[in-house]
Formats: C-alpha cells, structure tokens, sequence
C-alpha cells in the first residue's frame, strides 16, 4: 500500500510540498510523521523496507528517494547508532525529511538531488547499507494529479535498473542493497542485479493467505557470489477476507507493523 489516511493536522514547516500536512503514528507509535494531506504519503512500505534492512549499530546507511523520511526513521527506531543518509530530488520533501528527523530527535543527512546524478557529498560516501522504494511506474503511466506524488510514483525509462545501479555504486565492497517494489518488477530486479551482486533473497508479500503477491522485498550484497533465495511469502492480513473495522493485519505482519521487529531474508 502507498497512500494512508489522513490523521490529525500539523502545523505546517516552510518550503513543504503541500499547505497541509498530517501527523501520523507509525511503527507503533516509535515514530512521528509529518505528510502532505494530498501528495505523497507513507503506509506500510517503508516500515517493511526498514524491517528487512540487516542495519547493525555503527554501520553507515542511505535511504535512496527518501521522501518524508519514513523508511529511513523507521530504520532509526529499529536500529540505534546508525549513521543516516537520505537522497530526495524534490526539495521540499527533503525539506520535510529534516522536519521529520528533527521531530523523531534523529540526526538525518539529507541530500538533494537525483539518483542518476547524486551531489558531491553524497559520492564521497560509501555505505554499508542502501534501502529504496523506486518509482512502481514508467513514464507511460497515467499521471496522478498531485506534482510531488506523480514525481515519486513514475520513473525514468531506465526504471528500476537505474536505481539498482545508483545503489550499487554507493554501497562499499560486501555492502547490502534492500529494496521493496511491485511483485511483477523481480525480473527486472533480477537482471539488474546480474553479475553485481549475490546472496539475493526475494520475499513475496501477499495481502491475504492462497493471494499472488503484488510486493516483493529484495536484498542483495554487493560483489557477492551467494546463490539466490525465494523466500516463504509473508501474509500481511489474517483470514480470507476483511471482516471488520480495523486492519486484520496477520501475527507475522503485526509484530513488524506495530512492535518493530525485524524481517528476516
């Protein structure tokens, strides 16, 4: 899911990318999220991302489109003393992302720029962990109506193999790339990956038990010749259909979503 409903209203920062915002609970509350009413807004991705990043204390991480901050702060509550980066092309979501950090009291490098063309800073910096949610769709695509949402949702041509080489290029020798897309980009993801990595493991998310998967989680180390690995799928909901009020999320899916626990590949 991409998009979450609006919470209560928030005072909005300077140079955000709408005149209203929310500030929404997320991670059980471990983190506080400041997201534009109608752009861009975070759901269960980037908690899920975060949770399959095997970050350790002292290790140097980068949130490649970082947004608002989501993933890269939801890692920070899951994994202290990490040194964190984030890269954001639209400047007034990264905007947003210092907002975030400086709310979550996270002390969050935030880069502007483009994954193809990333400032100078960003390309002295190796790291030992990468995560990224890239753009689902190419440039054919029905255009959404907000800018700042379009923008995040739609790709270069290059799509996905675009932002797997960027990734890869700012990974140190033996770092890990995590990343979560549309279940039918693992193709592309796979060729991507192709003689530049190994120990690839594929997590299928499926909304309920017997469902196709319409997500996949995807890591992989860099300069690594481990073979690949498809993992069990993990159901996100319990039951065969939604029967209520509530999110009916499944044992395994809650203690990611609302206790912070770690998603292991």
């Amino acid at each position: 899911m991409n998009a979450a409903p609006p919470a209560a209203q928030a005072e909005t920062p300077p140079d955000t990318p709408s005149a209203a915002l929310t500030e929404d609970a997320i991670l059980g509350g471990r983190v506080r999220l400041r997201q534009p009413v109608t752009g861009y807004r975070a759901a269960t991705d980037p908690v899920l991302l975060a949770a399959a990043c095997p970050a350790k204390p002292g290790e140097r991480a980068l949130d490649l489109g970082c947004g608002a901050g989501a993933a890269i702060l939801c890692l920070a509550a899951r994994v202290p003393g990490l040194d964190l980066h984030g890269l954001e092309v639209q400047p007034a979501y990264a905007a947003l992302a210092r907002v975030n950090a400086a709310l979550n009291g996270v002390a969050l490098h935030v880069h502007e720029g483009d994954v193809a063309a990333p400032p100078p800073a960003l390309k002295g910096l190796r790291f030992d962990q990468v995560i990224m949610n890239p753009p689902w769709f190419d440039e054919s695509a029905p255009p959404s109506p907000d800018a700042g949402r379009d923008a995040a949702r739609r790709a270069a041509a290059a799509g996905v193999a675009l932002w797997i080489d960027a990734a890869l290029r700012r990974l140190r020798q033996g770092g890990r790339l995590t990343l979560i897309h549309r279940a039918a980009a693992l193709p592309a993801i796979l060729a991507a990956l192709d003689a530049r990595a190994g120990d690839v493991a594929a997590l299928p998310l499926i909304a309920r038990a017997g469902r196709d998967a319409g997500r996949v989680i995807v890591t992989a180390r860099k300069d690594n010749r481990a073979p690949f690995r498809l993992c069990a799928p993990l159901a996100l909901h319990a039951g065969a259909a939604h029967g209520g009020d509530g999110d009916d999320f499944s044992t395994e899916a809650a203690a990611v979503l609302r206790d912070a626990a770690a998603l292991r590949l």
